[in-house]
């Protein structure tokens, strides 16, 4: 605030000065116009040999003499000096037009004297009119304007500096607000929301789009808070497991099966490995954006070399004549179709099916849309569908949403040997949304069972890229 006001300050001031100094300039340019247009009359005057004695002026502040080119004078006005010329001879310029500053006594004029002097005559007889005028009335206007600047100018500053400081505390007023409210939500260490002022400008926006921001931070902390919680559980069941095998061989050091210990021991370590990692997955896609188009990728090929990896029971691979090509990482899609599978493989009784085929929309990807009720894809476009079918106990409507979720397990997955930690799906959804695919989970055709549905985009087998891009 203090800044702006000196600002003003230097403004007003240099906007005065400058006005000072244009009005002396406008108001000497009009003396010397007039001067000039009284000393042309004069000259054409002498220039017919026709001046009058005396020469006739308007206003008692305009002396007006011709004087030779040996000074001595012809012709004046009724007020002029007929004996002295105004300017000496030596000053003036025969061949020019002149403007020359005079004493006032000199000429007999109050205040300072403005000359003008302009050629006249004839090559034989050369002359020269010279007219004065007082500049009293211009130093008195600028003197009266200069008074008016400095007295009004304090009193410009104080009642601007005044509104500003009105204007601006208004202004700043709910940014203030939500300063404290802020302050408020900072010490308490909650939630809560920022006082929102019922003006439609842009402080009303602001506190919006910030109570918009810190929803989505609790809604984030939340999570962060379930997932710490979710994940230190899960963490915990496989350390105990193997402090207790340990304790209890150490007590029965003599009769332990350490063969059996052992196994116990790997098996556990392994399950807190696969633990760990999809844990540290999940936590490098939220921290990390999607890359996508980061290269082709064959899906026929990806499929085949999944379901090689799983030779009992037998996963049967349906696929069409030709390529599908989409974009996408190798890594990423091999690690959800690996976990698509292995669920599959660990609830059917018989075979696993994995299917592909292209479609042209997501409307046209067998119904899947239209049987779930959800969004089957990003958009309408080009789309390969891959779907993984079982023969298993399926999956209730009312849990197809809920076990895509983190660490949601159905009462039927928590044994220990047959469930996870509920992050295969979480992981799956996850990176086929870093896909720009989608996935949904619908009732097996024709069989009791389940089947999970991708919806993955699709791009042209004629790109020019052969099965060697595909960099598997």
């Amino acid at each position: 605030m203090a800044l702006g006001v000196v600002g003003l300050t230097i403004g007003l001031a240099v906007g005065g000065v400058v006005l000072l100094g244009a009005l002396g300039f406008v108001l000497q340019r009009t003396v010397d116009t007039e001067a000039f247009r009284t000393a042309d009359a004069v000259a054409l005057l002498a220039a017919e040999d026709a001046l009058p004695d005396p020469l006739p002026v308007a206003g008692g502040q305009v002396r007006v003499q011709v004087v030779d080119a040996q000074g001595r004078i012809r012709a004046a006005s009724i007020d002029a000096d007929r004996l002295v010329p105004m300017v000496r001879p030596e000053r003036l310029d025969r061949a020019g037009r002149q403007r020359l500053e005079v004493p006032a006594e000199r000429v007999g004029l109050v205040g300072p004297v403005r000359v003008v002097a302009v050629p006249a005559g004839t090559a034989d007889d050369p002359l020269t009119v010279l007219v004065a005028r007082s500049m009293a009335d211009v130093r008195h206007s600028t003197h009266v304007v200069r008074t008016i600047l400095l007295v009004a100018f304090p009193l410009l500053v104080a009642v601007l500096a005044g509104v500003a400081w009105r204007v601006v505390g208004a202004t700043l007023r709910p940014v203030e607000a939500l300063r404290r409210g802020a302050e408020e939500i900072t010490g308490r260490a909650g939630t809560g929301r920022l006082p929102v002022p019922a003006s439609a400008d842009e402080i009303h926006r602001l506190a919006v789009t910030l109570n918009g921001m810190l929803e989505r931070l609790e809604s984030a902390r939340v999570r962060q808070r379930a997932f710490v919680s979710d994940a230190a559980h899960e963490l915990r069941s496989p350390l105990t497991n193997i402090r207790t095998e340990l304790e209890v061989a150490q007590r029965l050091a003599d009769r332990t099966d350490w063969t059996a210990v052992t196994a116990n021991l790997l098996a556990d370590t392994d399950r807190l490995s696969r633990l760990v990692d999809d844990l540290l997955l999940l936590a490098r896609l939220d921290e990390t954006p999607p890359a996508r188009g980061t290269g082709p990728v064959e899906l026929g090929a990806l499929l085949t070399e999944v379901a090689a990896r799983y030779p009992s029971p037998p996963v049967r691979v349906t696929l069409p004549a030709g390529p599908l090509w989409t974009i996408g990482t190798v890594e990423e899609l091999r690690r959800v179709l690996a976990n698509l599978v292995d669920n599959a493989v660990r609830h059917a009784r018989g075979d696993v099916v994995l299917a592909a085929e292209a479609t042209t929309s997501t409307a046209g990807a067998t119904g899947v849309a239209v049987a779930t009720g959800t969004t089957a894809g990003p958009g309408v476009g080009a789309y390969h569908l891959v779907t993984v079918t079982d023969d298993g106990p399926g999956i209730a409507v009312a849990d197809r949403e809920r076990v895509l979720d983190r660490f949601t397990r159905l009462d039927d997955g928590r044994a220990r040997d047959d469930g996870g930690a509920g992050l295969g799906l979480a992981i799956v959804r996850e990176l086929v949304r870093r896909a720009g695919g989608s996935i949904t989970l619908t009732d097996a055709p024709e069989q009791q069972g389940l089947r999970v549905c991708l919806l993955l985009p699709a791009l042209p087998a004629d790109d020019g890229r052969g099965p060697e891009a595909d960099g598997q």
